[in-house]
């Protein structure tokens, strides 16, 4: 996991209560209308000087959450001046640790990426491939140590079609259930609660949404509930909310939790990790 040069305040040891935040930031474009696809198409293969203003809105939004997981931003390409959206977040908004997956590669065209932003380094991260008809889907996963309960989160951002979401559920299950503690999935999943398989993801793997999931699309009058954070049966969900913020066609879903009591001796703090590629 890459150091982002924020000071790393770290939770306490063994800390219970985590602040989540899902959010789909769409490369940072202040989408308002089902017009602006169109019209402001062109901003998601070209720069614009407001996306750097609406990168820092998100910073300070950012800024209160212990782990986020972020779906289309922009991993350093044309249209985001080949700046590294992720790590730029991470240091704008004072968390230390963040890591990336670049789902879809246009060369200088696009780096469409998921994004990783914690409070406390992970001790292990994986990046891997979603099955689809069309490639550009994925997985990014990674495990701490360093909360009241081993902790395993995938973030990730699946189809549209049924087809091959259900394909690219299967394998969101079978990562979580070779994971011998806590599990979260934090995904725009593009798909609302009633739908059987997103049901069958929770049953099999031991999860669950809170009981009234809200709405976050579109982002300007949200109608659906597609973006979801997924928890473990045992943790308690102190909160949920879909933030108004009037940035990306998303809005942000932030949730408060409270993990189980330790089961073991917690691990103590892990000091920051050096800034290594991959």
């Amino acid at each position: 996991m890459r150091h982002s040069g924020a000071p790393v305040t770290p939770l306490p040891m063994g800390a219970r209560t985590l602040k989540l935040l899902s959010y789909n930031i769409q490369a940072g474009i202040g989408t308002q209308h089902f017009r602006d696809y169109v019209l402001r198409g062109w901003q998601h293969v070209l720069p614009f000087p407001e996306r750097m203003h609406n990168l820092d809105q998100i910073a300070g939004l950012l800024a209160g959450f212990d782990l986020i997981g972020l779906q289309e931003a922009d991993g350093g390409s044309l249209r985001s001046h080949f700046l590294n959206q992720i790590e730029y977040l991470a240091l704008r908004a004072g968390l230390p640790f963040w890591a990336s997956r670049v789902n879809r590669n246009l060369g200088h065209w696009g780096q469409h990426a998921l994004g990783l932003l914690a409070r406390q380094p992970a001790t292990h991260i994986e990046r891997f491939a979603l099955p689809g008809r069309i490639p550009g889907r994925g997985v990014l996963l990674a495990d701490f140590d360093a909360f009241a309960a081993p902790l395993r989160v995938q973030v990730s951002h699946l189809s549209l079609g049924d087809r091959a979401r259900r394909r690219q559920l299967d394998c969101l299950i079978r990562r979580a259930n070779e994971h011998n503690g806590i599990n979260l999935i934090m995904a725009d999943f593009n798909t609302t609660p009633a739908n059987q398989d997103l049901q069958r993801l929770c049953r099999e793997a031991g999860l669950k949404l809170p009981p009234a999931p809200p709405s976050t699309y579109p982002g300007w009058r949200p109608r659906r509930a597609i973006d979801h954070i997924l928890v473990s049966e045992s943790v308690i969900i102190s909160q949920v909310d879909a933030l108004t913020f009037g940035v990306s066609d998303h809005m942000p879903l932030a949730m408060t939790i409270e993990l189980p009591p330790a089961w073991g001796t917690p691990h103590p703090d892990l000091p920051a990790a050096p800034r290594v590629s991959g």
